[in-house]
C-alpha cells in the first residue's frame, strides 16, 4: 500500500505561481509513474501532467504546455507539479497520482494509476 499526500494548494491571482508536492510512503518511489489530474466544480476530473517511473518521459493536457511543469526528486520521494502563469481556468482541486507499471501510452489515463491522494485545492482568482 501506498499512502499518497499532495500539497501546496492555495488561493492566487492570475498570473502568479504555485508548486504542488506529491509525497508517498515507501523506499522504492522512483518506480512509479505519477500523474497529476483535476477536477473542477461540476466537471469531471481530467489529466493534467505525468512523469513516467524513474524521471523518464513526461505528458501535459494541452492547456498547460508551457504553464506547468512536472518534476520528480527521488531523494526525497516527491513529484512536483510547477504551475506558472495561471488562469481562472485552473481553479480546481488537483489529486495527485501514484502507477506502477505505467506504460508511456497510459500516462494520461486515470485508470493506470494504483493509488490515490485526497487532493488540494487550488483557485485562482482576482
Amino acid at each position: 500500500q501506498v499512502h499518497v499526500v499532495e500539497s501546496g494548494g492555495g488561493v492566487v491571482q492570475p498570473g502568479d505561481s504555485l508548486r504542488l508536492s506529491c509525497t508517498a510512503s515507501g523506499r522504492t518511489f522512483s518506480r512509479y509513474s505519477v500523474g497529476w489530474f483535476r477536477q473542477a466544480p461540476g466537471k469531471e476530473r481530467d489529466f493534467v501532467a505525468a512523469i513516467k517511473a524513474y524521471g523518464g518521459s513526461t505528458r501535459y493536457t494541452d492547456s498547460v504546455k508551457g504553464r506547468f511543469t512536472i518534476s520528480r526528486d527521488s531523494a526525497k520521494n516527491t513529484v512536483y507539479l510547477q504551475m506558472n502563469s495561471l488562469k481562472p481556468e485552473d481553479t480546481a482541486v488537483y489529486y495527485c497520482a501514484v502507477g506502477d507499471r505505467v506504460i508511456t501510452s497510459s500516462l494520461t489515463s486515470q485508470s493506470a494509476y494504483d493509488y490515490w491522494g485526497q487532493g488540494t485545492q487550488v483557485t485562482v482568482s482576482s
